[in-house]
């Protein structure tokens, strides 16, 4: 049953109210006009029932604002009454374009800023709101999910901070391992996939790809990330391979072991059009060096594909690969801050996920299963198969 379909058999629980923070305001801006849009031409049979006051609104954003004193102390102010309302808020943690004042020195906002700054609106809520849902598309502490050594467990911590402040319900995407929500068991956690935007990006930016395992491939860069990969090369019905990293553990650079080589597992990809998927391009050495190894086996073009585009370490070498012929394209989300060059770059690939969190927020609004927004089997094939049918027209 579509979505739509099944939010006009329930109600809402409680008022639908959206404030995307500062990080993650353009996203925001698009994801309410999905949810505006929708409402107004949405014909519900208990549309006058006092559960619907609320229900057509031109905006859902509720008004709010992070003040900073001189010092770069902060304080979150919520400029309306929340009370009663089913409140989301979205966060990108790793938007580094923001600044602030730190007396009279320009301070650039850090993950731990802008999740503090999560905390702060939550705290300004003050219990009155019905449920509150945080998404938060770059799992704060993402990879430090797991204990190695006598060291600190951030994500799990931070998972704990939340639902202690009264956070129903986590959405999160491509954590980077889903494990963590161990930490919260009796509250409501979701990693979301976006293998449907990725395919669906691809498709419509490339018109002669030959979907078949002869002619294609899907290689996970890593052991971690071999799920994702296999999940994508069964709904396409292709092969795939994988690498895994061989690491000096005789010494620590920038706080892990550096890599001394890539080591291929999987079936020839000689003369085919290779997907690389990973949940994110940090510096992006990795992804790279797995694409120069798959080229000296005679791959075709290369995908590189992942949920964050980071680029930590700037896109020069990106420029680069492609320029060499080694990469592509490059494909990731606007989850998180993507800065204009990055935009710019004809090699590159932005996969828009403002109408799936709408879809997920309208949903879970209306207190219906989003298992279905969770699991895009059936889009994947009903898209692959219009696409094939165009190629062969």
């Amino acid at each position: 049953m579509p979505n739509d379909e099944k939010n006009l058999e329930t109600i809402p629980d409680g008022i639908l109210g959206l404030n995307p923070l500062e990080s993650c305001k353009e996203l925001g801006v698009k994801v309410d006009e999905y949810l505006a849009g929708w409402r107004e031409n949405r014909q519900h049979r208990y549309e006058d029932d006092p559960a619907f006051k609320g229900y057509r609104r031109d905006s859902y954003i509720v008004s709010a604002t992070v003040p900073r004193f001189g010092t770069g102390e902060a304080k979150a102010v919520i400029l309306e009454s929340v009370r009663g309302y089913d409140l989301y808020f979205l966060v990108d943690v790793t938007n580094y374009s923001l600044t602030y004042t730190v007396c009279g020195h320009k301070n650039r906002m850090s993950p731990d800023d802008h999740f503090a700054d999560l905390k702060r609106i939550i705290a300004a809520v003050g219990g009155k709101a019905k449920r509150i849902t945080v998404i938060i598309p770059f799992l704060y502490e993402s990879r430090q999910h797991k204990r190695t050594s006598r060291e600190s467990l951030d994500c799990a911590l931070a998972l704990q901070e939340l639902t202690a402040m009264g956070v129903d319900n986590i959405i999160t995407f491509d954590a980077h391992d889903p494990r963590v929500q161990n930490a919260i068991p009796l509250k409501g956690f979701e990693t979301v996939q976006p293998s449907y935007q990725f395919i669906k990006g691809i498709l419509n930016n490339v018109p002669d790809l030959q979907i078949d395992a002869e002619h294609m491939m899907v290689i996970s860069p890593d052991e971690g990330g071999t799920n994702r990969a296999i999940y994508l090369a069964n709904v396409l019905g292709l092969d795939m391979g994988m690498f895994y990293k061989r690491r000096d553990f005789s010494k620590i650079v920038d706080g892990r072991n550096p890599i001394v080589a890539h080591e291929f597992l999987g079936s020839s990809v000689e003369g085919k059009d290779v997907i690389i998927i990973d949940d994110m391009i940090s510096s992006g050495e990795s992804m790279i060096d797995v694409a120069t190894e798959l080229k000296k086996r005679k791959a075709n073009r290369i995908f590189v594909v992942a949920t964050f585009g980071l680029f930590t370490n700037g896109l020069e070498k990106f420029d680069e690969a492609v320029a060499n012929g080694i990469i592509y394209k490059v494909v990731t989300t606007n989850l998180c801050y993507q800065t204009p060059e990055l935009l710019a770059k004809p090699y590159y690939i932005n996969c828009d996920m403002s109408k799936y969190i709408a879809h997920i927020i309208d949903t879970l609004n209306h207190d219906s299963s989003i298992s279905d927004l969770l699991n895009p089997y059936d889009r994947i094939e009903r898209f692959v198969s219009r696409y094939k049918a165009e190629q062969n027209q």
